[in-house]
């Protein structure tokens, strides 16, 4: 009954997120074909892409603007076809949890590592050769070996400058809950960071002091935005005056437009707000291309591949050598907490249901 009923909610929240109704491409180039969501049940396997020879299935949780040049890419330096279906990270891992062994997936790239933790339990995931493990330390890849992480991003306070004095930001997250905070900090509870946040919180702080937290922040009327970047872009407007994010939302933005006024503001070093959450990825238990499965982990993982999500996306590379994104701290200098990443997909109903119960939820 616990399985079933955290494939519910985690139905729920793929129905949620914004990126529900997922979409099937070609790493070749071609043009994105929009698919109705399928209901969760056998229905769903026909709708998915189907591998072949020199081929690979990637269920892709990161989006497909972000990776799809990646993607192709690897296509042309490794001779693979990659035939990929994007979706929220959420609604991938309840389809390849209800396709089985039947999958026609061979690799889970995942933004939110709560999802890649409940696969991990079903034992939908495959060991990784540890040569592909050791590119990574061991903090950011899987005690059991059936994942490993690919980038960092870091829990920030983002803030209007002109609204808001350096001065006046806190030093812990949990100071947000006071009153001079009242309407001004933005969440995402819908989002999966703000999600593996509270389980974090949960797995580091014990269960009444994160509901306690969630609310107080609900008592404080924090705004409630569907994602990240919309916090960003709200901020930048002067909408509301700082919400809870990940780093490098507010630097593409900044990227993109030098003159706006969002800047990131990070807790102390070692405060829960400063938390590095990782993207993951996976082989799946039932991949028929293990070797080109293990390719494109590797790929991922090589120079190369970190040296485009620092580049493209502002993220933190796990790979030691590759260097941080331009003007940001070095990862092992970001100050977040200490915290076992195995521990994301523990818990990860009750998670939810602490944050639906606080309030914190607005229509």
């Amino acid at each position: 009954m616990k399985t079933r009923a955290l494939l519910f909610l985690l139905l729920c929240l793929a129905v949620l997120a914004s990126a529900c109704g997922g979409q099937t491409t070609t790493a070749g180039g071609a043009e994105p074909a929009a698919t109705e969501q399928p209901p969760a049940d056998t229905e769903a396997t026909e709708a998915a892409p189907e591998g072949g020879p020199d081929s690979l299935v990637v269920y892709s949780g990161r989006g497909e603007d972000l990776v799809a040049p990646l993607f192709e890419q690897f296509t042309a330096d490794t001779g693979i076809d990659v035939e990929v279906k994007y979706a929220d990270s959420a609604e991938l891992a309840l389809l390849i949890a209800e396709e089985g062994d039947r999958s026609p997936a061979d690799v889970f790239f995942a933004q939110s590592p709560g999802s890649v933790g409940f696969l991990a339990e079903q034992g939908a995931l495959s060991e990784i050769d540890d040569a592909v493990l050791d590119r990574v330390d061991e903090q950011y890849r899987s005690d059991a070996g059936v994942w490993v992480g690919i980038t960092g991003r870091q829990r920030v306070l983002v803030y209007n400058s002109d609204e808001v004095e350096e001065s006046d930001l806190p030093d812990s997250v949990k100071d947000l809950t006071d009153e001079q905070y009242k309407g001004k900090v933005a969440v995402a509870p819908d989002n999966g960071s703000f999600q593996d946040f509270i389980t974090a919180f949960r797995a580091t702080e014990g269960d009444d002091a994160a509901r306690q937290w969630l609310e107080g922040m609900a008592a404080n009327e924090s705004p409630n935005y569907p994602k990240n970047s919309a916090i960003v872009e709200a901020v930048g407007r002067g909408e509301v005056p700082m919400g809870l994010v990940n780093h490098y939302y507010n630097e593409q933005a900044l990227a993109e437009d030098p003159s706006l006024p969002s800047r990131n503001h990070r807790f102390a070093d070692g405060d829960l707000g400063s938390l590095v959450l990782l993207t993951t990825v996976s082989t799946l238990t039932s991949t028929d291309s293990p070797d080109e499965a293990t390719a494109f982990v590797e790929y991922l993982l090589s120079d190369k591949g970190q040296r485009y999500f620092a580049d493209e996306a502002f993220e933190y590379p796990l790979v030691e050598g590759v260097a941080a994104p331009e003007n940001l701290p070095p990862l092992d200098e970001v100050g977040g907490p200490e915290y076992d990443f195995d521990d994301y997909g523990q818990g990860l109903q009750e998670t939810f249901e602490m944050i639906s119960d606080s309030g914190i939820q607005t229509p």
